[in-house]
């Protein structure tokens, strides 16, 4: 997700910092966003001089101190409270005022995030879909004390990154997976009872109901452990039984199957050579 975020920026003319915890880890993020961007070339959505340009405006970096003169700063971690609130009162302390921090989680309370920081009027959620170069959804969630300045300037963002702005409030997994997550839970308790292969699951709901991905095939996409993270944050903030993660989900990342990133989940990946 952060390779993809950067890639969109760095493509709308934004000077970008991409920063992670190792050199290797960088490497294969501009590697993906170098790969993304000569395929939209060889479909003509970009020039060859586009590409040239935009990962010219790509900075790598481990040290979080280049982000020092960053108007905004997108967090693209793993989906852990605990992980998430820790980066942000780390940036909180290094960046100046005005920065306005934005987190992509695509679950956990953003009132709660804001409140690890001494900004939480400059505290947004930015939910950005997967792949982002592809999907045109940012999802836009206000905290308790987002002000209308920083939303308003959020969503001028995002359409500048050529992505559609929808507002929603702060609810345990927000619109998008507060819908799709229970489904996807569904699939795996059927896939759990017996009821049909994974092959017909998926089968029966891209035919059936026309989704592009079948629900076992999009779990493995978005990885099982971010699947069961977001279940929990449900389940949880809800303390509604019905989302409850399925006993089979637990199982399989309990295992370390976690979908196409590991090579198994629901299905089986080949290695990338």
């Amino acid at each position: 997700m952060g390779s993809g975020i950067a890639h969109v920026a760095a493509a709308a003319g934004f000077s970008v910092v991409l920063v992670d915890v190792g050199d290797s880890l960088l490497e294969k993020g501009r590697a993906t966003i170098d790969r993304n961007l000569e395929r939209e070339v060889s479909k003509g959505k970009r020039s060859p001089e586009d590409k040239k340009a935009a990962l010219g405006r790509l900075t790598l970096a481990t040290d979080r101190a280049r982000l020092s003169e960053a108007d905004a700063v997108i967090e693209a971690v793993v989906e852990s409270e605990p992980v998430k609130k820790e980066l942000f009162a780390d940036l909180d302390a290094r960046l100046p005022a005005r920065t306005i921090l934005a987190s992509n989680t695509s679950s956990i309370s953003i009132t709660r995030l804001a409140a690890a920081t001494g900004r939480p009027d400059r505290f947004i959620g930015m939910h950005f879909m997967n792949p982002v170069p592809v999907m045109g959804l940012v999802e836009i969630i206000r905290g308790l004390a987002t002000s209308d300045e920083t939303a308003a300037v959020v969503e001028a963002l995002a359409r500048k990154l050529g992505k559609t702005p929808i507002s929603c409030n702060d609810f345990p997994g927000f619109v998008s997976n507060r819908v799709l997550m229970p489904m996807i839970n569904e699939a795996i308790e059927t896939l759990h009872e017996g009821v049909a292969a994974r092959e017909a699951i998926d089968g029966i709901m891209k035919l059936g109901m026309n989704h592009p991905m079948g629900p076992l095939e999009l779990a493995d996409f978005i990885g099982l452990d971010t699947c069961l993270s977001i279940l929990r944050v449900l389940h949880e903030g809800f303390g509604d039984p019905k989302y409850r993660p399925s006993p089979l989900l637990v199982k399989m990342v309990d295992a370390g199957w976690l979908g196409k990133k590991t090579g198994r989940g629901f299905y089986e990946y080949a290695a990338k050579s």
